[in-house]
């Protein structure tokens, strides 16, 4: 069983026990722990007045933060190189560059050293922190008054999808959104996401019309028109032509609900990611279709946790040799 790190909530669990008589042995029961981790936490953790839960808390969180800093010297350069390339090329997360060495059998450092060092770099006057991806909250993103059910012809609500989709068991069930370069119109970015391998598709299209949006997602997808089953959409009216989806790939499409954005979370997720390379605002009229398939290139060659670390183009090849189908994307 893996050691984890007593919580503050734990903490004040013993607290209570020991005011209610308990001895170390019963606490450890009761806490589901070893009895030499109490036995640990009431001596290493104790003050000058005894062991209270918030001190000792506080004490612990101090200890490792601490053993961190000390941690960020002991790393080597060849490491670091590899921590470097992938944080300023690739844009890779502390958490996604920490799995991924093990992954690929690099010497490994924890996430916590690579944060470290990067604020160690920061506090000397470097950059590396600028390539930590933003932190911004995020705002809920409203439709039309007009949007909704009856907007979209032949509409299909998600409550009627398949429940294989929600599993992740198969292959080949998509959710798509459009990403908007200017609210004063122009290009548009259509995302396309697949839910288990994470694969990223982004199709531009000249404008926001539904002919555009979904001619432009034919022209990308269909290389892997083996792999679609499912496609679903949020309520925006681009996507009002679906049914050419359904003649071309055979998909079935479905809608999330009005204002229900976490019905397709993951596309959600991804259009942010993508806002990593192209900020609000900023026209996609000038942006080629190069510079687009490149962030696409980056967001599938990046290596996802929830993977394994592994990256969505090993996944998704994998999952396509599977089923027989020879990948041209």
């Amino acid at each position: 069983m893996q050691y984890t790190h007593l919580t503050e909530e734990e903490r004040y669990h013993i607290d209570e026990l020991l005011r209610a008589g308990y001895i170390q042995s019963e606490i450890a029961k009761a806490l589901g722990r070893s009895a030499p981790t109490i036995s640990r936490e009431l001596s290493r953790n104790k003050g000058k007045r005894g062991w209270r839960p918030h001190q000792a808390d506080t004490k612990a969180k101090e200890r490792l933060t601490s053993r961190g800093a000390n941690n960020v010297h002991r790393v080597s350069e060849l490491s670091w190189a590899y921590v470097i390339e992938k944080l300023t090329e690739e844009q890779w997360s502390p958490e996604q560059i920490a799995g991924r060495m093990k992954l690929e059998g690099v010497e490994a450092m924890s996430q916590e050293t690579i944060y470290q060092r990067i604020l160690s770099d920061k506090d000397s006057g470097g950059t590396l922190y600028r390539h930590l991806r933003c932190k911004k909250q995020r705002k809920k993103r409203y439709g039309s008054k007009d949007a909704g059910r009856g907007c979209i012809p032949n509409r299909v609500d998600i409550e009627k999808r398949p429940a294989i989709v929600d599993s992740r068991r198969r292959v080949g069930d998509w959710e798509g959104d459009t990403i908007i370069g200017s609210h004063k119109g122009g290009a548009v970015i259509a995302s396309m996401v697949e839910r288990k391998s994470r694969l990223t598709v982004l199709a531009k299209s000249p404008d926001k019309t539904t002919k555009s949006v979904i001619g432009g997602i034919i022209e990308k997808i269909k290389t892997v028109k083996e792999l679609i089953e499912t496609i679903t959409f949020d309520n925006g009216k681009e996507f009002s032509s679906h049914v050419k989806l359904t003649n071309r790939f055979g998909a079935d499409i479905y809608f999330a609900r009005p204002y229900h954005s976490w019905e397709r979370g993951l596309n959600e997720n991804t259009n942010g990611l993508v806002r990593q390379y192209f900020p609000k605002r900023v026209p996609f009229d000038n942006v080629d279709e190069q510079e687009i398939q490149n962030v696409a290139d980056k967001l599938n060659s990046r290596p996802r946790k929830c993977l394994g670390y592994k990256t969505p183009y090993e996944v998704f090849k994998k999952l396509a040799e599977k089923r027989g189908v020879a990948l041209r994307i």
